[in-house]
């Protein structure tokens, strides 16, 4: 898609720097995909904030290893 956008040459600048792109698309193709990364890892660790994980009862690393030998 082809988009225009009016960004300041800075923010530019350092998006060329620290994304390591060949050019400013590919820059910002890779700043845009880390930005949706981390907005999706910061929704599921409010998911697990809300409702923790918790280890069945009979939870143990002795039991956990005789079922990853048994498969």
């Amino acid at each position: 898609m082809k988009v225009t956008a009016l960004l300041p040459e800075e923010m530019i600048n350092e998006v060329r720097k620290f994304s390591g792109g060949k050019n400013i698309t590919e820059s910002l193709q890779i700043a845009l995909s880390d930005y949706v990364q981390r907005q999706k890892l910061k929704k599921a660790i409010k998911k697990l904030k809300q409702s923790p994980l918790e280890f069945s009862k009979d939870f143990t690393a002795e039991n956990i290893r005789r079922i990853n030998r048994e498969l």
